[in-house]
């Protein structure tokens, strides 16, 4: 064992589980998490979800009481995954009250069919909010174009989010802008800036595996220097963003009136390609202010080998433009990926969130009870 995670935690690096069942909760394993492995918040979402209540592993009994209450499919899963989320809420308020709510938090998405429609993505980000009823959540919304303004009019309520799905160096600054926005019409309307916290989860692994699949489509010995450069390279330039963002004359009235920044977190750390070191998007992206969502593996993995040797994105902007600049050079469109990625990731978890239902509403008929 290392002291790797400890000393990950010391640099500013804030570490949150990206995995939630009822299971880990009533084990004991959650808590033993945050004990003993650093773990100061959860993050779930759809793909998350549907593995856990698929999984059927502690779900039989409230399964059995909404089949007797005939409640629609729709109903049963957010009764659910609510009350997980709630529960590992309740778990976590020890750390959020010991960090004046920075950390502590366990985040929930929204419908992911609704990731094209404003309007219902406020709506149900509010549902969402009151559902739960812990100050200590954060509510999942797409950063799809949206999704934009959605982030806006959510934060300019009060409620605290969780910007999740984004790829783009672009994209990441409109997200950065709607934060802004929120805050500034929370502060007109007079609510406690303070209160108000973000995190925006832009996403690692799947940018290099996206762009080494069209590296070893060229086959170049130039395309194969350029294998597992992106995506650090992109997250790095997004955290250049953020530090000039939350440091623009924008931000400084906000700053004044004791507004939270909207933290980095990389998501989607776990490698996919084995020739790469398996806590790769942990180690080499290491900076004060930012969240690290890793699953169980990383986060073991780290725990066991993982190299953390300080601050690895301070000094590299030049070198991560100049590696984003090459893979562009050899014909591949950073633009293209992005949008496809962005376009997939949608796709993925609406595509868990309709398995989900229908394997719930599989059980609801099995455990109805017999008319009479």
């Amino acid at each position: 064992m290392t002291d790797a995670l400890k000393r990950l935690s010391e640099e500013g690096v804030a570490i949150w589980l990206d995995d939630l069942s009822r299971k880990r909760i009533t084990s004991g394993n959650l808590a033993e998490l945050i004990d003993q492995q650093h773990v100061v918040g959860v993050t779930t979402n759809p793909s998350i979800f549907q593995k856990a209540i698929s999984s059927g592993d502690g779900y039989e009994q409230q399964l059995t009481e909404l089949a007797a209450r005939k409640v629609t499919v729709d109903e049963a899963v957010r009764m659910m995954t609510t009350a997980d989320v709630r529960a590992a809420a309740d778990i976590l308020r020890p750390v959020f009250d010991a960090t004046q709510g920075q950390d502590g938090r366990v985040s929930i998405e929204v419908d992911p069919r609704l990731a094209h429609n404003t309007t219902a993505t406020v709506a149900e980000a509010k549902q969402l909010a009151w559902l739960v009823d812990r100050p200590n959540t954060l509510i999942k919304i797409p950063a799809t174009k949206a999704g934009l303004p959605a982030i806006t009019e959510v934060i300019g309520k009060g409620i605290s989010v969780n910007v999740t799905l984004i790829f783009s160096l672009e994209r990441y600054r409109e997200v950065m802008d709607a934060y802004l926005a929120g805050l500034e019409k929370a502060k007109a309307a007079g609510l406690d800036l303070s209160k108000i916290h973000s995190v925006a989860s832009f996403f690692v692994s799947r940018v290099d595996t996206e762009i080494d699949k069209r590296l070893d489509a060229l086959g170049t010995s130039e395309a194969k220097a350029a294998r597992g450069k992106a995506a650090l390279a992109n997250a790095r330039l997004a955290y250049q963003a953020y530090e000039e963002v939350f440091s623009s004359e924008r931000w400084a009235p906000l700053d004044k009136a004791q507004a939270n920044r909207q933290r980095p977190l990389w998501a989607s750390t776990g490698v996919k390609d084995p020739a790469y070191k398996d806590t790769l998007y942990v180690d080499d992206l290491v900076a004060p202010n930012t969240v690290n969502t890793m699953p169980e593996a990383t986060l073991q993995a780290t725990e066991d080998h993982g190299g953390i040797t300080g601050n690895t994105i301070a000094g590299t902007y030049e070198q991560s433009r100049a590696e984003l600049d090459a893979v562009e050079k050899l014909g591949i469109s950073y633009d293209d990926v992005v949008q496809l990625l962005e376009d997939e990731g949608v796709e993925k978890f609406a595509a868990s969130w309709n398995d989900l239902l229908k394997s719930t509403e599989a059980e609801l008929q099995r455990l109805a009870p017999s008319e009479g």
